[in-house]
C-alpha cells in the first residue's frame, strides 16, 4: 500500500514525447528500491505501467506523468539509493533544462564520516566539557572573598552556588533533550553555550547580592549541562558500540581534568588577586575562554544527529524533485514493491551505495533504467523518526518522568545511579576537603594547597589510558576467538573464523566472562573501582604532619582513577543494556550524580571538622567499598537480572 497525496487525482495522460526521443534517451541503469511505502487504508492506488527494456515497441505505450499524477511517499534511510531521475520532458510548459542534483555530501551518515571530522567534533566536545567542569571546580577557592564581598557571616550560603549549579545541571538536560532530538545538537549547543557564557559574565560583573549570585550560577549550570550530558549523544552519533569506548574515555578524562585544573588556577588567582576587585577575574577569564569556545563551535561544529541530517536530506531531494517538475521533468524510475528491496529498514548494501555522495555508485542519477521491472513514478521522501515522533509536550513529559520511573523500577539503574552518584559526590567534596586538610595538617595556604589538584590531573590521565587499554584487552584475539572448527567444516567457514591454539586459561575466560555480553563493560571496573575506597583510606589516614604530603596526594591519584572508571563503566553499561531507553537511564544517573555532587560540598567542612581526617575518610571509604559490590553482582548475575527487567528483556528480544 502507498500513502497518496489527497490533492492529486489518480490519472495518467498520454505520452507527450516523440518515440525517437524516448529511445535515444534510454540509458543503462537500475532502479532498486531500498525503502518502505507507508500504508494508508481505504485509499485507491493507480499503478504506473512498467517500462520495458527488451521490446522497443512497448516504449511507445509508457504513459507520461504530469502535475495531476498521484505522489507516492516512501521512507528514506542513509542506505537508500536514490532512484534514477526521468530525463524525458513529459510536459511542454517549459524549455529550461532540468536542475542538477544538489550536493548531498553534508547529509552523510555520521558513522561514515572521515576520522578527521569525527576527531574534530570530539575535540570540540571534550574542550567544552573540560570548560564546564573547570567552571564547577573554580568556584570554591574564592568562597571567603565572595563572603566578604556579599557581607554574609558564613561561607555555606556561598557554597550553595555549587548546589544551584548542580540543580541546573540535573534538570536542564531533561527539558533540552527533546529539542536536541528534533532540531539537532548544533542549535542546542549554540543557544545553551551562549547562556553559559552570559551567566558566567553575570557572576563576574553583577555579584552584589547572594540571590543574584545563586541565580546566575543556576543558569551557568543550565547552559553548561549540554556540554556534559549531551556529549555522550554526540559520541553515540558518530561511533557504534564497539568503537565508542576510546572517545568516551577521552570525554570522561576531560571532565576530571577540568574539575582538577579549575580549583588549581582559581586558588592561585584567589591568593594573588585578593586585593580590591581583582578576584573577579576568576569569573572573567572563564568568560573569555567560553567566548573563544563559542566562536569555535559556531564555525567548526557540525550537526551529528543522524535523524536530523536524514530529514534535511529528504527535504533537499524533495525540493529538487519539485524544481524538476516545474520545468516538465516528472518522476523517477523505481522498482515495483517487493522487487529489488533490501529490507524494511533500508539497511541493505544498496548495491554499491556511496554514502559520501548519497547516490549509488556506478549508476546514472539522471538516466532511465533498462530494467524491465522499472516503473516511472512521482515520489517524495519521508523520515520514519519524524513520522513517529510525538509532540514536544509529550517528549518533554516522557523526558521528565521516564528517568524517575526507571530509577524506581529498575534495580540496575537504581544501584548504578547510587554508585556513580556517590563517586561524583566524593569528587565534588574534594573542592573543599583538599585545601582544608592540607591547611590543617601541613599549614599550607590556598595557592599551595591548590597545587595538590595536580594529583587529580595525573589520576585522570592514568585512568583515561587504562580505559583505552582495557578495551583493547577485551578485544584480544584469544578472548573473542571462535571455537576451533573440525576438519569436516567447510573451507569457507573455516576461513572466516579465528583459529588459535587451545588454551585452558583462555577457554575458561571465554566461558566465564564472555566478551560480547553487556557485562563485559564491567570486568575491569570490578578491579579499578576498588581504587576509590583505597585512595580515600590512604588520603585520610596518611594526611599527618609526620608523613610526607606525597602520601595523601597518592591517595587522591588512586581515588580519581576509581571515580573515572566508575563513570565510564556506568555510561557504557547503561547505553549497551537499555538501547532506545538509554537516554532515560543515563538521565536518571545524571540527575542523582549532580544532586549528590551539589550536596556534598555543603557538608565537607562539618564532616572533616567533626570526624577528623581519619573518621571522614573511613566513613567515605567504607561506603565506597560496599558499593564496589555492584559490578561484581552484575558480572555473575547480570543476565538473570536483565531477564527480570521489563525494559531490558524486551530490548533483548527485538
Amino acid at each position: 500500500m502507498e500513502k497518496q497525496n489527497d490533492s492529486h487525482v489518480a490519472a495518467m495522460g498520454p505520452a507527450q514525447t516523440e518515440h525517437s526521443s524516448l529511445r535515444n534517451n534510454r540509458r543503462s541503469a537500475t532502479g532498486d528500491s531500498n525503502h518502505d511505502t507507508i500504508p494508508v487504508p481505504n485509499k485507491t492506488t493507480t499503478t504506473t505501467p512498467r517500462a520495458s527494456a527488451v521490446d522497443p515497441a512497448d516504449i511507445d505505450h509508457i504513459p507520461a506523468l504530469d502535475a495531476t499524477t498521484e505522489i507516492t511517499y516512501r521512507y528514506l534511510t542513509f542506505a537508500t539509493p536514490l532512484p534514477p531521475a526521468n530525463t524525458i520532458r513529459t510536459t511542454p510548459n517549459s524549455t529550461r533544462p532540468p536542475p542538477p542534483l544538489p550536493n548531498l555530501a553534508p547529509y552523510t551518515d555520521p558513522t561514515r564520516w572521515p576520522s578527521s571530522r569525527k576527531n574534530l567534533l570530539l575535540a570540540l566536545s571534550c574542550i567544552a566539557t573540560f570548560l564546564t567542569a573547570y567552571t564547577a571546580g573554580a568556584y570554591s577557592p574564592p568562597q571567603h572573598l565572595l563572603q566578604t564581598s556579599l557581607s554574609i557571616s558564613s561561607t555555606i550560603p556561598v557554597l550553595s552556588g555549587i548546589t544551584t549549579f548542580c540543580i541546573g545541571f540535573a534538570f536542564a538536560p531533561m527539558v533540552l533533550a527533546p529539542f536536541s532530538e528534533m532540531n539537532g545538537r548544533y542549535p542546542v549547543f549554540v543557544v545553551s553555550g551562549t547562556l553559559f557564557v552570559a551567566s558566567q559574565a553575570a557572576c563576574g560583573f553583577a555579584v552584589h547580592s547572594l540571590a543574584g549570585l545563586l541565580t546566575a550560577r543556576l543558569f551557568v549550570g543550565v547552559g553548561g549541562s549540554v556540554f556534559s550530558t549531551m556529549v555522550g549523544g554526540v559520541i553515540a552519533d558518530m561511533w557504534d558500540a564497539e568503537g565508542r569506548n576510546t572517545p568516551m574515555a577521552l570525554f570522561s578524562g576531560s571532565v576530571l581534568m577540568g574539575t582538577a585544573l579549575g580549583p588549581l588556577v582559581a586558588a592561585a588567582m584567589t591568593e594573588r588577586l585578593r586585593e580590591g576587585e581583582g578576584w573577579r577575574w576568576i569569573f572573567w577569564h572563564q568568560v573569555v575562554m567560553g567566548g573563544v569556545l563559542m566562536v569555535a563551535l559556531v564555525v567548526l561544529f557540525r550537526e551529528s544527529r543522524g535523524s536530523v541530517l536524514l530529514g534535511r536530506k529528504a527535504r533537499v531531494v524533495n525540493r529538487w524533485y519539485e524544481e524538476r517538475e516545474r520545468v516538465g521533468f516528472f518522476g523517477v524510475w523505481v522498482t515495483e514493491e517487493g522487487e529489488g528491496e533490501d529490507g524494511e529498514d533500508g539497511s541493505g548494501s544498496g548495491s554499491g551505495m556511496d554514502e559520501e555522495k548519497g547516490v549509488c555508485e556506478g549508476r546514472d542519477i539522471a538516466g532511465s533504467p533498462s530494467s524491465p521491472t522499472a516503473t516511472l513514478r512521482r515520489i517524495r521522501w519521508l523520515v520514519k523518526d519524524d513520522e513517529e515522533r510525538p509532540s514536544v509536550g509529550k517528549m518533554i513529559s516522557i523526558s521528565l518522568t521516564r528517568p524517575f520511573h526507571l530509577l524506581c523500577t529498575e534495580p540496575v539503574v537504581f544501584f548504578f545511579s547510587l554508585w556513580v552518584a556517590f563517586a561524583w559526590g566524593v569528587l565534588y567534596l574534594t573542592f573543599g576537603s583538599i585545601p582544608l586538610v592540607f591547611r590543617r595538617q601541613y599549614g599550607w595556604g590556598i595557592e599551595k594547597a591548590g597545587r595538590v589538584f595536580i594529583a587529580m590531573m595525573v589520576g585522570a590521565v592514568l585512568a583515561t589510558a587504562v580505559g583505552i587499554w582495557q578495551e583493547r584487552i577485551l578485544h584480544h584475539p584469544q578472548w573473542v576467538a571462535a571455537p576451533i572448527r573440525t576438519s569436516g567444516s567447510s573451507s569457507s567457514s573455516s576461513a572466516s573464523s579465528t583459529t588459535l591454539p587451545a588454551s585452558k586459561t583462555w577457554s575458561f575466560i571465554r566461558r566465564t566472562f564472555p566478551s560480547n555480553a553487556p557485562e563485559s563493560r564491567l570486568y575491569f571496573t570490578c578491579i579499578t573501582s576498588t581504587l576509590l575506597p583505597l585512595g580515600l583510606f590512604i588520603f585520610g589516614f596518611t594526611a599527618r604532619p609526620t608523613i610526607h604530603w606525597l602520601a595523601p596526594a597518592t591517595g587522591i591519584v588512586l581515588a580519581t582513577m576509581g571515580i573515572l572508571s566508575i563513570y565510564l563503566a556506568v555510561f557504557n553499561y547503561l547505553a549497551d543494556t537499555y538501547h532506545k531507553y538509554a537516554s532515560s537511564a543515563l538521565a536518571a544517573q545524571s540527575f542523582c550524580r549532580n544532586i549528590l555532587g551539589g550536596v556534598f560540598p555543603l557538608v565537607t567542612g562539618l564532616l572533616f571538622e567533626r570526624l577528623g581526617e581519619r573518621g571522614a575518610a573511613g566513613l567515605l571509604g567504607g561506603i565506597a567499598a560496599l558499593l564496589t559490590a555492584v559490578p561484581w553482582v552484575l558480572v555473575f548475575y547480570g543476565e538473570r537480572i536483565r531477564g527480570r527487567s521489563p525494559f531490558a528483556s524486551q530490548l533483548e528480544k527485538t
